[in-house]
C-alpha cells in the first residue's frame, strides 16, 4: 500500500510511503482469507495474484506438499514494483515443496508378491504416466532386459553404407524371441533405440512374425545402427507385462487402471510412500516481448520442486539434438531480472528450465537439480530472422549443482545455450549425465549466428556419457560464436559408446571462439576434438591421459582451423594426433564464374610454444601426423615447442600443479586456477538437500 501526502508550500512534494507488507500460505489457510500470518492463504496462485497493485515483499510459504492441478502462472501484472521486489520463498527454515505429483494409495499385496492400485483416472483416459518414485526415488518400467541391451538385427530400411545415416527408418528385424507378439496390450509397449547421439522412443504399430520385422506408428530419424558402422543399434523394450520380474520394477495397464510394482524386500506397504508426476509443468512465466509486456523483480528462493509428467507427442520419437523438443517444469518467456536461487528441482519428468524468448539479465544460482528425466538449463531465443525483440540475452547460470541428468531422455544436456548471446555461465558442478555436459550455438556450420559473447567458465565437469551414446563432450560448440569463451574449466572422465566421448568438442562452423586455462583429462577419445572450425583460438590449457586419441580434427578447409599455442599434452597410450593434421591443395570455387580450382593451403593451421610429453615414448618413437618431430617442425609446425617432462605435481592422481622449475613456464605458459571449479555447485540447493554425493 502506498500513502502519498502533497503539500504545497513553495516548491516542495512530500511523499510517504508505508512499508511494504508479507503474504502468507498455509496448508491449513483458505484463499477467502487476508493472507496474514496469522489468517494465510492455502494456495501460492492466490497469494500471487493478491499481490497485484501493492507492495508485497514476501510471499511466505508454510511447511507442507503443496500439490498442484496446473502450473502457477505468472505475468507482467505481477511484476515487483519499483521499490521492491517480489519474493517467493519458505517461512523461516521450513521445507517446502511444490509438487506436480500425486500419491497412489490403497495398494494391494498380490499373491505373487507384487502390490497393485486401481487408478480410475488412468483407466478412463485421463491419466497416463512413465514415471512413478518411491520413497523418493526413481523406479523404471518393466523391460527387456533387466540390464545391458538388445541388438537390433537387420536393416531392411538401409544401413550409412547403402543409405544416408539421417535416413527416417520405421522397421528393424529383431533377433528370435527378443520381441514377443502375444505380449499384453502391445500398444503400450515402447522400443527405445540408443543409436548416434539420439534415443529413439518408439511405440509398436505391426509385427511380422515370420520375418521378425518390427514397425513402429512413427519414424526414427536415423538409421538403426549404433552409429556409422554396419552394427545393429542397442535398444530396450519397456512397459512390458511380461517383463515384470526384478524386484524395482513397475507395469501400468492402462485398459484396466491398475499400477503394478514389485516391491524390494525391505519395503513395507503400509511404510512406502508412491507418487506419480500428474501435469507437465510447475511454474510459467508469460510475458509477451513482441508486445513490450516484460515480467520483471520476481525471486523465487528456498523451495523444492518435483514431479512433473510428460509424453512424447504422436510423431515425435525425440529425434531432436539434445532432447531440445522435451519441455521444462519452470518456463520463462518475455522474463528480465528476475531469479531462482537456493532451490532444489528434482525427481522431474522433463527438463528444469526452459529460457525462452526475450528473457534478460535473469539469475539462476545455487540451485540443485538432479534425477531428472532431461536437462537442466535450455535457453533461447529468436535468431536473426525473428523480430529483435525475440532475442535472449544477458542470463546468468551461477554456481548450481547439477547432476543424474537424462534419466528417461539420455540425450538431454546439462546446460544447453540455443539461440542466445551475451550469457554467463560459471561455477556450475555438472555430473552423471549421458551425452554433453554444456552446449553452446545451434546453427550447423558458417552461416549467420546470434550465438554470441557466451561466457562458459570455472566448471567442474565429469563423468559425462559414461558409455551409452557417441558423439558427444563435456563441453560441445556449434556454428559462428564471436566473443564466446571457455576457461578455467575442470573437465575429466568423459566416455562415450563407440566414437566421441571428446573433453573439448567443436562442432560444425565452431568459430572465433577463445577456448583458455583448462585442464581436461580421462576421456574416451581426445581431450580436444575439431570436426569442422574457423579460427579458434586454443591456448594455456592442459589436455591429458586421452585412452584412444590426444587431439582430433576431421576435415581440412581453406582457412585457418585453429591457433593452438602454449598448451601442456601429456599422455601414455593412443594416437597423439589423430585425423587430418597434414595441409594439403583443397578444391574450391572460383566466383563468380563457378569454375573449380584447387588452392595451395600451406597452414590451415597453427601449432606453437607447446610442451608435449609421453613418459613411456622418445620423440623418436612418436607419430607426428605422418611425420617425424624433424619432419612436423619443417612443415612449420611447433617451431618452438619442446617434448620434456612438464614436472607436474601427481599425474597419476590427476594433480597437474605445475613444479616451479617445469619446462612450460619457459614457453610462456601460466599456471590454471581451478580453484573456483574445486567449489563449484557448493552449498547449492535448500540446506536440507546438501547431503547429495558430489564423487
Amino acid at each position: 500500500m502506498k500513502i502519498i501526502i502533497t503539500t504545497s508550500f513553495l516548491f516542495f512534494t512530500t511523499f510517504i510511503f508505508a512499508q511494504p507488507q508479507n503474504f502468507y500460505v498455509s496448508l491449513n489457510g483458505d484463499d477467502s482469507n487476508p493472507g496474514t500470518e496469522k489468517q494465510p492463504f492455502q494456495t501460492i496462485q492466490k497469494a500471487i495474484n493478491e499481490s497485484v497493485g501493492k507492495e508485497v515483499d514476501f510471499i511466505l510459504i508454510k511447511e507442507g506438499v503443496y500439490q498442484l492441478n496446473k502450473p502457477l502462472v505468472l505475468r507482467p501484472e505481477h511484476s515487483g514494483t519499483n521499490r521492491t521486489d517480489l519474493k517467493i520463498k519458505n517461512f523461516g527454515n521450513e521445507k517446502v515443496c511444490v509438487s506436480g505429483g500425486k500419491k497412489l494409495e490403497d495398494w494391494k499385496k498380490q499373491k505373487n508378491g507384487w502390490w497393485a492400485c486401481d487408478i480410475p483416472e488412468v483407466k478412463s483416459g485421463e491419466w497416463k504416466f512413465r514415471q512413478i518414485y518411491v520413497n523418493g526415488e526413481l523406479r523404471h518400467r518393466a523391460r527387456k532386459p533387466n540390464s545391458g541391451f538388445l541388438r537390433v538385427k537387420g536393416m531392411p530400411e538401409g544401413t550409412p553404407k547403402t543409405v544416408n545415416y539421417h535416413t527416417d527408418c520405421q522397421s528393424f528385424e529383431f533377433a528370435e524371441g527378443a520381441i514377443n507378439p502375444q505380449w499384453k496390450n502391445m500398444d503400450d509397449v515402447e522400443v527405445i533405440v540408443y543409436h548416434f547421439w539420439t534415443d529413439s522412443h518408439l511405440p509398436i504399430k505391426s509385427i511380422d512374425q515370420e520375418t521378425n520385422i518390427v514397425t513402429f506408428k512413427h519414424k526414427a530419424g536415423k538409421t538403426f545402427t549404433d552409429d556409422f558402422s554396419e552394427d545393429g543399434a542397442r535398444y530396450i523394450v519397456e512397459n512390458v507385462f511380461e517383463e515384470l520380474d526384478v524386484p524395482g520394477e513397475w507395469y501400468l495397464d492402462r485398459k484396466q487402471g491398475k499400477c503394478y510394482y514389485y516391491p524390494f524386500p525391505d519395503e513395507k506397504i503400509n511404510q512406502t510412500e508412491i507418487y506419480a508426476p500428474v501435469i507437465d509443468q510447475l511454474v510459467r512465466f508469460d510475458g509477451d516481448p513482441e508486445k513490450g509486456e516484460f515480467i520483471k523483480g520476481i525471486q523465487f528462493y528456498d523451495l523444492e520442486f518435483c514431479y512433473t509428467n510428460w509424453e512424447l507427442p504422436p510423431g515425435n520419437s525425440n529425434d531432436r539434438q539434445g532432447s531440445a523438443s522435451v519441455p521444462a517444469a519452470i518456463s520463462l518467456t518475455g522474463v528480465q531480472n528476475c531469479s531462482f536461487a537456493k532451490c532444489a528441482f528434482k525427481n522431474l519428468g522433463t527438463w528444469a528450465f526452459e529460457i525462452n524468448e526475450r528473457c534478460s539479465n535473469n539469475t539462476f544460482s545455487l540451485n540443485e537439480i538432479g534425477n531428472i528425466a532431461a536437462g537442466g538449463f535450455r535457453v533461447n531465443g529468436g535468431d536473426y530472422k525473428d523480430h529483435i525483440f525475440l532475442r535472449t540475452s544477458k542470463n546468468r547460470i551461477i554456481n548450481n549443482h547439477i547432476h543424474h541428468f537424462g534419466q528417461v531422455y539420455p540425450s538431454a544436456v546439462g546446460i544447453l545455450l540455443q539461440k542466445t548471446e551475451g550469457n554467463l555461465v560459471s561455477q556450475n558442478h555438472i555430473h552423471h549425465g549421458y551425452y554433453t555436459g554444456i552446449s553452446i550455438g545451434w546453427e550447423w556450420g558458417y552461416q549467420r549466428s546470434v550465438s554470441r559473447d557466451n561466457i562458459i567458465e570455472h566448471n567442474h565437469i565429469h563423468h559425462i556419457g559414461q558409455g551409452l551414446l557417441s558423439d558427444m563432450g563435456a563441453i560441445y560448440t556449434l556454428g559462428v560464436s564471436p566473443g564466446t569463451v571457455i576457461r578455467n574449466n575442470l573437465i575429466h572422465d568423459v566416455d562415450a559408446n563407440h566414437y566421441g566421448g571428446w573433453g573439448i568438442y567443436h562442432d560444425e562452423g565452431s568459430t572465433h571462439i577463445l577456448v583458455e586455462n583448462n585442464i581436461v583429462y580421462n576421456t574416451k577419445f581426445a581431450a580436444f576434438n575439431m570436426h569442422f572450425a574457423k579460427e579458434v583460438t586454443v591456448r594455456n590449457n592442459i589436455f591429458a591421459m586421452g585412452r584412444l586419441q590426444q587431439l582430433n580434427r576431421t576435415r581440412m578447409e581453406p582457412h585457418k582451423s585453429v591457433y593452438f599455442e602454449q598448451n601442456i599434452v601429456y599422455w601414455k597410450e593412443g594416437k597423439l594426433l589423430d585425423g587430418q593434421w597434414n595441409d594439403k591443395p583443397y578444391e574450391f570455387y572460383f566466383h563468380p564464374k563457378n569454375e573449380t580450382g584447387t588452392k595451395e593451403v600451406s597452414e590451415s593451421f597453427d601449432m606453437d610454444y607447446n610442451l608435449w610429453y609421453n613418459p613411456e615414448q622418445s620423440i623418436e618413437s612418436l607419430n607426428w601426423a605422418g611425420k617425424s618431430w624433424e619432419e612436423w617442425q619443417a612443415s612449420g609446425k611447433d617451431i618452438h615447442s619442446v617434448f620434456a617432462d612438464p614436472l607436474f605435481a601427481d599425474p597419476d592422481n590427476f594433480n597437474f600443479k605445475l613444479k616451479e622449475n617445469s619446462p612450460a613456464f619457459q614457453l610462456g605458459f601460466k599456471t590454471i586456477d581451478i580453484s573456483k571449479a574445486q567449489k563449484a555447485g557448493e552449498n547449492a540447493g535448500p540446506e536440507y538437500l546438501n547431503s547429495v554425493s558430489k564423487e
